[in-house]
């Protein structure tokens, strides 16, 4: 399992974050922008981003969608909807901002399947909810190149701990 404690992800790439500090390294409240927002700047990118000092948009609200829907429409609104808007804004800034997803309950409902390092997404906080690949309809596989963020100046955090802050992945295809 691959970690990054340096701050590039704050820079570059796609992260699901749910740790409170980190995000405030990185966005004010007034900074921080709604899915619905976020799929109507499709339309017309921004030059100047909102967030980590003109280098990313942090978006809140995936959550609520998600709670919203049943596993099988979560699946398919992550893969198509979400996924497509994701790699448009990479595509638009060629790899060079930061795209974040506020997941307030994340370090609950991100779980990792420690045999195959597949990450799920808990449909609810329960432990008893059901499930869906967060990896394979975000990432389209590629959960190897994943990294878990460590916001910690520890060098000995436990990356599975309160240190673990979100993912990031360099660039989804």
């Amino acid at each position: 399992m691959k970690t990054i404690r340096q701050d590039g992800w704050r820079r570059r790439g796609f992260s699901l974050l749910w740790d409170p500090e980190s995000l405030d390294k990185v966005a004010t409240p007034g900074q921080v922008v709604s899915v619905r927002d976020f799929f109507a700047l499709r339309a017309g990118w921004p030059e100047d981003l909102p967030s980590s000092d003109g280098n990313a948009i942090v978006v809140a609200g995936i959550e609520g969608c998600l709670d919203a829907l049943s596993a099988e429409d979560a699946s398919t609104w992550l893969q198509n909807d979400l996924k497509n808007v994701i790699l448009d804004f990479q595509d638009h800034y060629e790899g060079q901002a930061a795209l974040m997803m506020w997941l307030p309950t994340g370090a609950k409902r991100v779980k990792m399947i420690a045999s195959t390092e597949r990450y799920t997404w808990s449909l609810t906080a329960s432990s008893t909810a059901q499930t869906i690949e967060l990896g394979r309809f975000l990432w389209g596989g590629a959960e190897s190149d994943v990294a878990r963020i460590i916001d910690s100046n520890d060098s000995k955090a436990d990356w599975d701990g309160p240190a673990w802050a979100g993912l990031h992945h360099p660039r989804i295809s």
